[in-house]
């Protein structure tokens, strides 16, 4: 399947089908690359009007479920703090699926979103 950029409401119709499946989230900002793995429960979108600076995204979303974050000293990782990931998204955030893995491309990082 070729590569598509996406609106936001057809990224979240086609991610809202991987709900009750396990996801992978690899993050890639700057020279740094975390992965986290996530039983996804459901997704949801947030909103932060009272924002103190720019460093706090607008909008989130918000992959939410269970899971650990991987490290390179083991494979089983570190439990997630809380039971969702947050990916800040911006006006300008684009979206693209092939089939396989979805992308978001945000002026922080690029998010790759897989089934695990």
């Amino acid at each position: 399947m070729q590569q598509a950029f996406l609106s936001i409401e057809e990224f979240n119709e086609l991610l809202n089908q991987w709900n009750g499946q396990t996801i992978k989230i690899s993050k890639m900002e700057l020279d740094d690359l975390d992965e986290t793995i996530i039983a996804l429960d459901n997704i949801t979108y947030a909103a932060n009007t009272r924002r103190l600076d720019d460093y706090e995204p607008l909008h989130a979303l918000q992959l939410n479920g269970t899971g650990s974050i991987l490290t390179d000293t083991t494979d089983a990782g570190q439990v997630l703090p809380s039971s969702l990931y947050e990916i800040p998204i911006e006006d300008d955030s684009l979206y693209e699926f092939d089939g396989i893995h979805f992308l978001i491309s945000t002026s922080r990082g690029v998010y790759k979103i897989e089934l695990a």
